[in-house]
């Protein structure tokens, strides 16, 4: 008889990994299908044309942007097993400055997190709100917030539970409400991403744009989302403050383990304090260094135009700037860095892996031929019909790609250039992406930091969602708001 533990492993989906190269022998079976076939593209900014037959030769530093109705068709190039099996050995060479940055990203926040800054912070704002608990919330939610927009925070959030549960619990709410601080927060944080390299920056990279091109829409989002967040849970908090009855975790017994859970007395030194400075500082000067302002029409100032080589530098620069402000020995420095960047081994993999689907759609000569299938499909489509076309697509490809980074890498090559057969601009679409990925994972159960966290609270998954049911449809409005308003700006 089969254990109900061997039946859930036979269930157990695929990695994500196997998924993406299932992918990339699909779309080399497509190239013995579809015909191969180029656009004619120009220039964005000079608008020098490039015939389709010195395309994959361009070197000029300029993306290239497809004209419409000028797509040919070409002699077919099929792929074989052994390309499918080389592709993500090629998309690796193609993606390496990505995986390069994602290693040092890695290594930089684990050099921070070591030096107790971040814990020893969000300590002295809990010391500082005590018995206004429920000011906290508001204040705690937009520092999550804060950190799942600049560098993703997710699995990071899993330490801070200890602390604010039992903070919540002596204010008189519940287990619920320090989920939805932590979980809203961050999660939150990170579909409205403005920086955050995982998902703005992967994907702004391969739709060929600099990653602060539409900061502006979501900071504003950002902002939106912070307050529905802090609302929602501070709302359900008054209710259970009031009425011990109106929690949904009333009918659950639990024994007292968070009271053995003593919250952080620990001073926050000079020295975090000049940490958490620099750490947030690296962020800025990243955000300065991205946005192209002479577009934006502020000559005062200088764009610098960075990319993945400067942005690796600068926050390898800072983690060892971190490293020397917390007196951490050489040795001790060396090791921390690569465990944080042996930790981030797997989304530079899956960044590589990804890349070979687009390898193999390359070399078979299919990439344009897809756009011009799709090209029919918008044509007509207002701005604002299509961007909420975009938003939903990538939620769909969001249950098969939960690797945030994977799903970047794949849509990006294919969903840039249609939005520019749709009139809007590229970031638009990146903003479409990173809110249906985030939008997936503020309640997937795929999320191992929000599985951890309820485990780690004893919130049963269920109620969690039943919980924040309403909160999720509400996001999904604000969200595609948002898009439309942004589409009709661009329009």
């Amino acid at each position: 008889m089969t254990s109900p533990q061997a039946a859930r492993k036979k269930r157990q989906l695929p990695t994500v990994y196997t998924l993406l190269f299932i992918i990339i022998a699909l779309m080399a079976a497509l190239t013995w299908v579809l015909p191969a076939g180029k656009y004619n593209y120009v220039t964005a900014d000079s608008k020098q044309p490039i015939a389709a037959a010195a395309v994959a030769d361009y070197s000029g530093g300029e993306r290239l942007l497809p004209v419409p109705g000028s797509y040919t068709e070409l002699p077919s190039h099929p792929q074989g097993v052994f390309e499918v099996l080389k592709a993500p050995i090629q998309g690796f060479h193609k993606a390496a400055d990505v995986a390069l940055f994602v290693l040092i990203i890695g290594g930089f926040l684990a050099v921070t997190m070591h030096s107790g800054a971040l814990d020893a912070g969000v300590g002295a704002i809990v010391r500082a709100f005590a018995g206004r608990e429920r000011l906290l919330i508001p204040v705690l939610i937009a520092l999550f917030a804060l950190g799942g927009s600049t560098f993703g925070m997710a699995e990071e959030t899993v330490a801070f539970w200890a602390l604010i549960v039992p903070v919540m619990m002596a204010a008189g709410f519940d287990r619920m409400v320090a989920a939805g601080i932590i979980l809203l927060g961050s999660g939150v944080g990170v579909l409205a991403s403005t920086v955050n390299p995982f998902a703005t920056g992967i994907a702004s990279g391969f739709a060929g744009i600099p990653i602060g091109e539409g900061i502006g829409l979501r900071v504003i989002q950002w902002l939106l989302l912070v307050a529905f967040a802090s609302w929602f849970v501070m709302r359900y908090a008054r209710q259970v403050q009031q009425d011990k009855g109106s929690s949904v975790l009333a009918d659950i017994q639990y024994d007292d383990e968070f009271s053995q859970m003593k919250r952080s007395d620990a001073a926050f030194s000079g020295k975090q304090k000049l940490t958490m400075l620099v750490f947030f500082g690296t962020f800025l000067l990243m955000i300065y260094a991205v946005v192209p302002w002479s577009d934006l029409g502020i000559d005062l100032l200088p764009t610098l135009g960075w990319w993945f080589d400067e942005l690796s530098t600068l926050f390898f620069s800072a983690s060892i700037l971190i490293a020397l402000i917390n007196r951490m020995p050489e040795s001790n420095y060396v090791a921390t860095f690569l465990n944080g960047a042996r930790d981030l081994i797997g989304v530079a993999l899956v960044v590589a892996v990804a890349r070979g689907i687009y390898v193999v759609m390359e070399q078979g000569v299919i990439i344009d031929t897809i756009l011009h299938w799709a090209e029919g499909l918008v044509s007509g489509l207002s701005s604002s019909v299509f961007i909420l076309m975009a938003y939903l697509v990538h939620i769909i490809l969001s249950f098969f790609i939960p690797s945030t980074s994977g799903l970047a890498t794949v849509s990006m090559p294919l969903m840039g250039p249609l939005a520019d057969f749709s009139g809007i601009s590229r970031d638009l679409v990146i903003t479409a992406y990173q809110s249906a990925s985030g939008w997936i994972n503020l309640f997937a159960p795929t999320a191992a930091h929000l599985v951890a966290g309820l485990a780690l609270a004893k919130i049963p998954y269920d109620r969690f969602v039943r919980w924040v049911l309403p909160f999720i449809i509400g996001v999904a409005l604000i969200t595609m708001g948002v898009l439309v308003v942004g589409a009709l700006l661009h329009g």
